[in-house]
């Protein structure tokens, strides 16, 4: 199976920029979509062969995740059960035989830490809403974790230590999130690549010069790390600040 998770940065504008290309192009089993930004009814997509699902936030023009898949789910939540947290659109979780397939867009801490706080809670409650999920079959997580994890994932880690999306106390959740039993799937393939971005600032020439972020990324439950056959990141495909990450998966 492929799976595909892309943060769109916006749907509707993505459309105008070749999504309906790269989405026929890669046929993919899952396509696994971060910061819709758009409500009911705002877009229609005919995607022959998918079932579409779709969690919106509150807040218009804000956030909101989506899944279309080929294979039909057992069963569809939406948010994480904690009202705090499920008013963003931020997580849709499928249910199958033998997995559960997830999308999640993590908060952003902001600029200054502003919502850091905030973040730290929403790691602890969605790693325990991983686990709980864990104990019956194994997971599959995709999407935008705003955390660049190791200073192997971004160009410029010494000047970032204190910025959003590498601070300390993000990198110790993803820390304890991989501990909790799980595998970052790009980095189990490919432990020492270096300049393996997901993410450019439009400032300054970001992408051009590829001074980037690997903050989109696959997780899965240990137990079925023997079912993962590669990870990709499709850094030349554009309409987004990210650009797509891939997992191959028996």
């Amino acid at each position: 199976m492929k799976l595909i998770s892309w943060n769109v940065n916006g749907l509707r504008a993505c459309v105008q920029k070749g999504f309906l290309d790269y989405f026929n192009e890669m046929d993919a089993d899952f396509f696994c979509l971060q910061e819709t930004k758009l409500q009911e009814g705002q877009i229609d997509l005919q995607l022959e062969g998918y079932h579409q699902y779709w969690n919106y936030a509150v807040k218009k023009g804000y956030s909101g995740t989506a899944i279309f898949t080929k294979h039909e789910p057992l069963s569809v939540t939406l948010g994480i059960g904690i009202e705090e947290h499920d008013q963003e659109g931020r997580v849709i979780t499928l249910e199958y035989d033998d997995f559960y397939m997830i999308t999640v867009y993590t908060p952003n801490a902001k600029r200054g830490l502003e919502r850091l706080d905030y973040r730290m809670v929403w790691e602890d409650d969605f790693r325990a809403y991983l686990n709980r999920l864990g104990e019956k079959k194994g997971v599959v997580v995709c999407g935008d974790l705003n955390v660049a994890h190791r200073e192997i994932d971004l160009k410029n880690p010494k000047s970032n230590v204190k910025n959003a999306g590498f601070t300390p106390e993000e990198r110790g959740k993803m820390t304890e999130l991989l501990e909790a039993g799980y595998v970052d799937t790009f980095r189990y393939f490919y432990p020492d690549k270096e300049d393996a971005y997901s993410w450019w600032s439009y400032m300054g020439g970001a992408r051009s010069r590829n001074v980037g972020w690997r903050i989109d990324y696959f997780i899965v439950s240990e137990t079925l790390s023997n079912r993962i056959e590669d990870a990709e990141i499709h850094a030349e495909i554009m309409g987004s600040d990210h650009c797509p990450v891939v997992l191959m998966f028996n």
